[in-house]
This record gives structure tokens, C-alpha cells and sequence, in this order.
């Protein structure tokens, strides 16, 4: 009897150890001890503090009924510094588990404030950690809000080389529940230098509540500078021509917000002068220091219309429009040139006589090839600079939609059916209202190189494919459409690959004008520039679900098994299950099985 009471014992043991281990495996993860903090869920938005234990795999979803979307900030994150993001991390599903799409990633090793949106009103977190025995906590602010509701002045992009901005309602306090964003950019060459005149949000050490992220770049993944918050006046400044300033609020202790400027400080090296021709402005860089050589002014510099001004910094910089400021176009063999003269303006009372050479710049842009060429002389008695630049203009290829050209797409690769209409639209970016694109050729490939085979869909601006359509030229912007094919013994992948001819108006006999030409005669007047262009692939959806490619497909992700080294608990575990095969299996095991079944997955319920 007394062995039997044993075996028993061993017996309900053995399950229960069974079911936890059952649990495991279904779920993919260990049990879930990370606490929550006694948050309330009932509300709306909510601060979360989890403090996190070793080898943990815990999932929370947060959701409600109505139609809205959830933001999620990670505003602290404690994690082991020394462990791989393979490892231990952060991870945000859009929905309501990990099966949905991946929003993004979070680890020690990130050098920003990860913030998440889902699409809906779902969302899902997970949180992994490897077996190292450190302190770990991360704090977590959500909330929901409606996508298409904006809060006045929060945010925006800011592209002069000096201004100034500020939070919603400064000097008021801020907003609740904001997260706004400022994306400075400036022109190649600068860096930015930032100072906030005020700085007073929520007193926290680690600005986990209201704070200001500062990154140094374009996004706000370019790398933080610093999260601030409570008072002050820092400043910053960029490695680059491009600087992100993020303000987040919680819902409670608003405050008066921030005041900040900005200026930009020319960082590449200029003894005299330089010029750089864009598709739509010529820029002219001169150094102070040369000015003050000649016993110059910045304010008494002038372009040919005088009210254009140029920008002052640690440079003088002229940003001239090609077709404004006085600028002069030429039209003359193959090229297209843009001129103008900065030159020094005297003041009243010296305009009799004067102790100065006489100061010109003469600039000038011929948009033809990628290559510079400076002239610089100076005679006995003028300073007479010369400079021309040989520049390029912008141009771009793309697919959209319909026959409208409105909505762009943008993925790539771009799956479609075969026989399906596509439309290809060209566009020239340029401030010059009186030049005109033309689709001289356009050739499909199913390779990028364009090694052969190669098939015309346009040649000499003529339609080659029974399917393909030329639109009339309608300014910059060059358009086709043409119906999706494969090629034979090939990848599925298309190609293509147009030479885009860009004329002026005002010239009739160009190439632009001339439309289709079967057979071209060697002295055709010719076009005044042109480029190539390349887009694709383009790929065939049954060849997708063929080959298993998810494509442009949402990626989902299941949770992962944990992969830590199996433990003395586990060892006897397994110990016991092995005794357990000799037991015999009554109701009774299996009524303790369903009793002690644990589960490693939290659900976050909202009402």
C-alpha cells in the first residue's frame, strides 16, 4: 500500500510536470513572470513598468471595440547590454497576436526611442530575454487615437538654413497625448546647429513620461543625440545637412512646452568661390574670408535682379531659380546654359570715386554632362570671376495605377498578371516651365543589364508592341502604357529601360516635335539633352505563388521556441515522465492534467 501511495505521488507529479512542458511546447514559450504593474486597462491610454526576469518569452495584446489606432512607446528600455538582439528583444505585431505583420523591432542595442502605430485597433508585443541574470525593466506608454485627427503646429519640415519652431500652444502648455515631428533639412554642405531658448516639460531621470529625442539625421532612426526633458536650454549639433527633433507627451503634468532655433554652418572647404547647378537652381558658395580680402561687404552683393538675397551663414550663398533672379537662357547646339552676374552694388556717398577693384561673378549652368569646369582669372584692376559648370537635370521613371497617373507604386518588385495594363510615366523635376519630355526608346529586359534578349516597346518614338500606347507629349512628363508579358525560357522577372529626349518649347524643328520617325536621317535636328532610365522588376504573380515568394505579401511571424539549454527541473521532468510510462493512466491523472494545464500568454482586454 505505502508503495502504491508512492507511485501515486510520482504519478500526479510526473503530469503535472507534463502539462507544463505541453504548455511549453504549444505556446513556443516558457512561462510568463514579467509583471505589469497593476496597470489599469480600462482606459484609453496607459503607463506600463515590466520588470523583466531571465529566459522569458511574454506576449501582451492590447486592443479595443471602436475603430482607432494604437501608438506604443518605449520610452525606457533596460535590457542586458551585453546580449545580441537575435536573443533578447522587443518585438510589435499589427493585430492581435505574432502571427500578424512585424511593425518593428527593439533592442539594447538601438540608438533610438522605438515608437510603434498599428493599422487598427489591435496590437501586440513580445518580449524575449536570454538567460543572463541582470536587471531588466521597460516602460511602456500606449494610447489610442484617430488616425485622421492632427494637432495644430506639431510637426513638419523646416528647409531654410536658419528658423526657429516650437510645441503646440508654446508659451500655453502643450497638448496632451502629442507626438510630434520636425525634419530639418538644409542644402549639401551644412551641418545644423541647435539651441532650445526654453526647454520646460515633466521632471523625470529618465524622460520616460514627456521628453524631446533629438536625432542626428533625416528619420528618427538616423541615430539619437539625446532624450531630454524637465528644464533647460541644451544644444545640438548635426554631423550632416539633416537633423529629426520628436516631442511626445503623456496625458498628464503639461507644461510649457519648447522654443527652439536653428542656423546652419557651411562645413566643406571654399577659398574663393564655388558653383553647383541642380535641375532647378544654380547654388554660388563664397567665402567671407575672400570678401573681406577685397575689402567686401556680403549686403552689397547683387544677382541681375536684386531683390533675389542670398543666405548668410559662415558663407554667402545665392540659390538662383533658373528661370527667375535675372537668370539668362541660351539655346544653342546641344546644350541649354542658364547665366547671371553677382556683382558689387556701391554705396550713396562713394559713388564718385571709389578705392575698390571692381567685383563680377559670372556664373553659368549647361545642362548636358555630369562633369565641372572652373575658369578663374583676375585682371590688373577688376576681380572678374568666371564659372562654368556643366550640370544634369533630375529625372525619374515609375508605375501607376491607371491611366490618371495620380496614385504612384510604390512596391518593388511590383507583381502583376500577365496580359495586365501597366503605365509608365516619366517625369522631369525642373523649375523650367518651357521644356517638354520625349520617349525616344523604351526596351524590356528580363535582367538588369539589358544583355540580350531585348524586346522594343518603343523605338525612335515609335510604338514596336501591338499593345503599347504613346501618349502626346504634355510638358515634363513623358507617358505609355503597354500590357504585362513574360519572356520565354527566361526568369519572370521585366525590366525597362527608356532614353528620355528634354527640348525647349520654343525650338519647332527639335526632336521633341517630331513624334514618331520610322527612319531617322542623319542630320535631324537633334535634342537638346538626354538620359536613361531604369525601373523594375516586374514580376508575374503566378509565378510568386509558384516558386513560395511571399512578395509584397504582410510578413507574419510566429513565436519563436526558446532555445535556452535544458535545466535540472527539466532533466527530472523528463526523469519522471519516463517512470510515468509504467504507471497506469487513470481519470484521475487526467482530471489533474486539465487542472494544473498553464498557459505563457497574457492578453490585454480593454473596455
Amino acid at each position: 500500500m505505502e508503495v502504491t501511495g508512492r507511485l501515486f505521488i510520482w504519478a500526479i507529479l510526473a503530469v503535472s510536470c507534463r502539462a507544463q512542458l505541453n504548455s511549453t511546447a504549444a505556446e513556443g514559450r516558457p512561462r510568463c513572470t514579467a509583471s505589469l504593474g497593476g496597470a489599469n486597462l480600462g482606459e484609453t491610454h496607459k503607463a506600463l513598468i515590466l520588470n523583466l526576469n531571465a529566459d522569458e518569452n511574454c506576449t501582451w495584446t492590447i486592443e479595443r471595440p471602436e475603430n482607432r489606432s494604437i501608438r506604443i512607446i518605449f520610452s525606457h528600455i533596460q535590457l542586458d547590454p551585453d546580449s545580441r538582439c537575435e536573443n533578447e528583444s522587443i518585438k510589435v505585431f499589427d493585430g492581435r497576436s505574432t502571427s500578424g505583420p512585424l511593425l518593428g523591432e527593439a533592442c539594447s542595442k538601438n540608438d533610438f526611442v522605438p515608437v510603434f502605430e498599428s493599422s487598427a485597433n489591435s496590437l501586440t508585443f513580445q518580449i524575449v530575454t536570454d538567460w543572463t541574470r541582470v536587471q531588466r525593466s521597460v516602460f511602456i506608454f500606449y494610447y489610442f487615437f484617430s488616425s485622421g485627427t492632427t494637432i495644430p503646429n506639431c510637426g513638419g519640415y523646416l528647409q531654410t538654413l536658419e528658423g526657429s519652431f516650437s510645441s503646440p500652444n508654446y508659451p500655453r502648455p502643450h497638448p496632451e497625448l502629442a507626438y510630434c515631428v520636425w525634419h530639418i533639412q538644409v542644402e549639401k554642405g551644412y551641418k545644423i546647429n541647435l539651441n532650445f531658448t526654453e526647454l520646460f516639460l515633466e521632471m523625470d531621470e529618465y524622460c520616460r513620461f514627456d521628453f524631446i529625442a533629438v536625432y542626428d539625421g533625416p528619420s528618427t532612426t538616423s541615430g539619437l543625440l539625446k532624450q531630454v526633458c524637465g528644464r533647460g536650454t541644451p544644444t545640438f549639433e548635426s554631423s550632416s545637412d539633416a537633423m529629426t527633433v520628436v516631442l511626445s507627451t503623456d496625458y498628464a503634468n503639461s507644461y510649457r512646452g519648447f522654443f527652439a532655433s536653428y542656423a546652419s554652418t557651411y562645413v566643406q572647404e571654399v577659398n574663393t568661390t564655388s558653383l553647383s547647378c541642380a535641375s532647378d537652381k544654380m547654388r554660388v558658395i563664397i567665402s567671407k574670408s575672400y570678401l573681406q580680402s577685397l575689402n567686401y561687404h556680403e549686403s552689397n552683393l547683387q544677382l541681375n535682379d536684386p531683390t533675389c538675397r542670398p543666405s548668410v551663414s559662415n558663407v554667402v550663398e545665392f540659390s538662383i531659380p533658373l528661370h527667375e533672379c535675372g537668370t539668362i537662357k541660351k539655346i544653342e547646339d546641344h546644350t541649354i546654359s542658364y547665366t547671371n552676374i553677382i556683382t558689387f552694388t556701391q554705396s550713396p556717398e562713394s559713388a564718385v570715386i571709389t578705392r575698390k577693384r571692381h567685383l563680377q561673378i559670372v556664373v553659368t549652368c549647361e545642362m548636358e554632362y555630369n562633369s565641372t569646369v572652373e575658369i578663374l582669372y583676375i585682371t590688373e584692376d577688376d576681380v572678374i570671376q568666371n564659372q562654368s559648370v556643366l550640370g544634369k537635370y533630375n529625372t525619374s521613371m515609375a508605375l501607376y495605377e491607371s491611366g490618371s497617373f495620380e496614385n504612384l507604386i510604390q512596391e518593388s518588385p511590383y507583381y502583376v498578371d500577365l496580359n495586365q495594363t501597366l503605365f509608365v510615366q516619366a517625369t522631369l523635376h525642373t523649375s523650367d516651365p518651357s521644356l517638354v519630355v520625349f520617349l525616344d526608346t523604351c526596351r524590356a529586359s528580363p535582367t538588369s543589364d539589358f544583355a540580350s534578349p531585348t524586346y522594343d516597346l518603343i523605338s525612335s518614338g515609335c510604338s514596336r508592341d501591338e499593345t503599347c500606347k504613346v501618349y502626346p507629349l504634355f510638358g515634363h512628363y513623358g507617358r505609355f502604357q503597354f500590357n504585362a508579358f513574360k519572356f520565354l525560357r527566361h526568369l519572370s522577372s521585366v525590366y525597362l529601360k527608356c532614353k528620355i529626349l528634354i527640348c525647349d518649347t520654343s525650338d519647332h524643328t527639335s526632336r521633341c516635335n517630331q513624334g514618331c520617325v520610322s527612319r531617322r536621317k542623319r542630320d535631324i535636328p537633334s535634342y537638346k539633352w538626354k538620359t536613361d532610365s531604369v525601373i523594375g522588376p516586374i514580376r508575374l504573380k503566378r509565378d510568386r505563388l509558384v516558386n513560395g515568394d511571399s512578395g509584397l505579401l504582410p510578413q507574419t511571424h510566429e513565436a519563436e521556441i526558446s532555445k535556452q539549454p535544458l535545466s535540472h527541473l527539466h532533466l527530472f521532468s523528463f526523469m519522471v515522465l519516463a517512470l510515468n510510462v509504467v504507471i497506469v493512466v487513470t481519470a484521475t491523472v487526467r482530471h489533474f492534467l486539465n487542472r494544473w494545464k498553464d498557459h505563457g500568454y497574457q492578453k490585454l482586454q480593454v473596455y
